[in-house]
Order: C-alpha cells, then sequence, then structure tokens
C-alpha cells in the first residue's frame, strides 16, 4: 500500500463494503509479485479494520470464532500491498507479500488440487512440513481449518 489510510478513512473504505449476514466478507489472497491466487480466508470488519491501519493481514477464523493475524503462529505472514473491492461490494482481492507459503499444509498456495480425470490431482508438494511451521504453536496450525 502507498499509505495507510488515518482512522477516519479506512471508516469510510469500511462503509462500502457489503458484509453477509454472519458479519463476514470473502478475501482472496493474491501475491503482489506473481499473480498466483493464495488462498481464501474471511474478514469481519475489525479484521479489515486492522489489515487497513497496520498493513499486516488480519482474518476471521471461523473455526475459532476470533481474529486471526495471518502468521501468527508460523510466522508465514503477509504484508498488504493493495486492497480491491468486488463490483457488487461483498467481495475483496488482497494483493499480498507473501513471507513463506500461504496454506497450513506447508504449500505455496491453497489451491493445490485440480481436477483431472474425475479425481482431485495434486499439482503442487509441500515447500516446508506442517510440522516445521507449527512446532512452537499450541493450535498446531495457522489454516482456517486448523
Amino acid at each position: 500500500m502507498t499509505a495507510r489510510p488515518s482512522p477516519q478513512d479506512a471508516e469510510a473504505l469500511l462503509a462500502a463494503l457489503r458484509f453477509g449476514p454472519d458479519g463476514l466478507v470473502p478475501a482472496i489472497a493474491q501475491s503482489a509479485e506473481t499473480g498466483e491466487v493464495l488462498m481464501l480466508a474471511w474478514m469481519n470488519a475489525e479484521a479489515v479494520r486492522e489489515t487497513l491501519t497496520k498493513g499486516e493481514v488480519c482474518y476471521y477464523s471461523r473455526s475459532r470464532g476470533r481474529l486471526w493475524r495471518k502468521g501468527e503462529t508460523s510466522g508465514q505472514r503477509q504484508r498488504l500491498v493493495a486492497l480491491r473491492l468486488d463490483c457488487d461490494g461483498d467481495a475483496l482481492l488482497l494483493l499480498v507479500e507473501q513471507t513463506g507459503v500461504a496454506c497450513h499444509t506447508g504449500r505455496r498456495s491453497c489451491f493445490y488440487r485440480e481436477a483431472a480425470g474425475g479425481e482431485w490431482r495434486e499439482i503442487m508438494a509441500p515447500a516446508i512440513a506442517p510440522s516445521a511451521l507449527y512446532a512452537a504453536s499450541p493450535s498446531g496450525a495457522d489454516g482456517e481449518d486448523g
């Protein structure tokens, strides 16, 4: 991001979002460098606000029922480069600088399976073992389903 918005500007940006009935909006993380789609997660207003004002990506974990700061247990952080809103105002695209891998499985992207001949074929091997990512983590995972 060229400049982080002021708290007032962040609130104006938030006002344009159409959150779902659960108070969440889908957020797609894409590598600002390569264009690769890294992951899909969810954000509530607080997560969007924190992401905008701090420049480090924060999501809302549906499974944990709380904010989830990407990389808080794995160190695999995302720095916000740009935040884009879709035409309906109900989905976000985050262009990020990814430190390490994005997926809790140790892969660069969560989208590592491809439909091929009636089955899901893995097209990307782990870059790092998940046990190495979360060795010091009490929860054992940084991902949404962890």
